[in-house]
């Protein structure tokens, strides 16, 4: 079941390494540790497997992806041997790289894109694509009258630049056909005319914001509080990084979007905002290793007063690549089940996931699991039984609409 991962911002730090991770993983030269989809409860014979991912995407970056990955060997994020050992397979999916279209309109620019996913699908032969977002955080775009209703989207995009670039691809993602994941805060399908426009060509998504770090430290420890009946009285944190992301994330509006996302899970997980704020700076000569540092003060019985602290060190595009990996073969198979909309059973895996679904990390890894578990076995060619049967919304629970 030959699957291809469309990379949105394929010559960046995550989606380098998640494309170096599954050669080596494919040739034997690593485990693939972090990819949840290789944990027992999640393996399922509908995912298809790590060797039969096939790479592709754009970018506006010329750097080749070779040179990209000794420049992540330098920053102490990829092996060299392994770097060395995959660095002709690497080579030879340049070809696959291209530069980002930009048209003379938004939808010329979106016909675009989905040309070059189709052209993709057919020239490898794939059974379906995955577009995956892991470019650069976007400010949040204002609203537009026409981002409710898909037609009057589609006719705005002839002469209003409407669409921030994530959702470009989501729109170009869908009318190819393909299914789209969001591991950014950008705004990507998160638009009720997205949503119409992924039922109209019955083709799920999933979003958004990959759950790496602090927020999935946050995930774990605000249901511990709440299930303890503590009261959280601050939690505040900040964020140290460097790279690309930490410059991107220097500016006001795209660090508004960030940190809007790492915020949701406290309010919904302790039913109340605790005082404090997250930070996040930027910190050049660190590169991709990031540390995250949290006071936590919250009160006990009879209004004692206590804290918790934790710091987090991490290796960002190490922790996100597996991630990346996990929701490119579970969104492909979620397609090949006939599902389509939102995935809210992928909500284990972001800050701020789609839906109404829990925050706590064990209900979220509980409902995943019992999602995956539920899916049909595909027959002896690869396909789903009844895979030509009306696709199904999904909802969360695993139940189709």
């Amino acid at each position: 079941m030959r699957t291809g991962i469309w990379l949105v911002g394929a010559r960046g730090s995550v989606a380098v390494t998640s494309i170096v991770g599954a050669l080596a993983v494919r040739a034997s030269l690593a485990d693939p540790v972090g990819c949840v989809t290789e944990l027992p409860p999640l393996r399922h014979p509908a995912l298809p497997a790590l060797s039969e991912l096939v790479f592709g995407g754009h970018d506006v970056s010329c750097v080749g992806l070779v040179k990209k990955a000794h420049a992540l060997v330098a920053a102490g994020v990829l092996p060299a041997a392994v770097v060395a050992a995959v660095a002709d397979e690497l080579a030879a999916l340049e070809p696959d790289v291209r530069h980002a279209p930009d048209g003379t309109t938004q939808h010329d620019t979106i016909t675009r894109i989905a040309a070059d996913l189709v052209d993709f699908r057919e020239r490898h032969g794939l059974a379906r694509v995955v577009v995956v977002n892991v470019s650069s955080t976007e400010a949040i775009p204002p609203d537009h009258p026409a981002f409710a209703d898909a037609a009057a989207l589609a006719a705005a995009l002839h002469h209003e630049h409407v669409l921030p670039p994530s959702a470009r691809y989501a729109y170009a993602a869908f009318t190819a056909g393909c299914s789209y994941v969001d591991f950014t805060p950008s705004t990507g399908a998160r638009l009720p005319a997205l949503d119409q426009l992924a039922a109209r060509h019955g083709v799920p998504y999933a979003g958004s914001d990959g759950k790496t770090g602090e927020t999935l430290l946050k995930s774990v420890l605000a249901p511990m509080f709440a299930m303890r009946n503590l009261q959280v009285r601050s939690w505040s944190g900040t964020n140290l990084l460097g790279g690309g992301d930490g410059a991107t994330l220097a500016r006001p509006e795209a660090n508004a979007a960030k940190v809007a996302s790492k915020q949701r899970v406290l309010r919904e997980t302790l039913g109340y905002e605790p005082e404090g704020q997250t930070r996040i700076d930027y910190v050049p000569d660190i590169g991709d290793l990031k540390t995250a540092w949290d006071l936590i003060t919250f009160s006990g019985f009879l209004g004692s007063r206590m804290r918790l602290e934790f710091t987090w060190h991490g290796c960002d595009s190490a922790l996100a690549a597996p991630l990346v990996l996990d929701l490119a073969r579970l969104t492909a198979a979620a397609h090949a089940q006939g599902l389509s909309g939102p995935l809210p059973q992928l909500a284990f895996f972001f800050k701020d996931p789609i839906g109404q679904v829990p925050h706590g990390l064990a209900e979220q890894w509980r409902d995943l699991c019992e999602w995956v578990q539920g899916w049909d076995v595909p027959d002896g060619t690869g396909e789903q039984p009844g895979a030509d049967a009306p696709t199904r919304r999904a909802q969360p629970g695993g139940e189709p609409s």
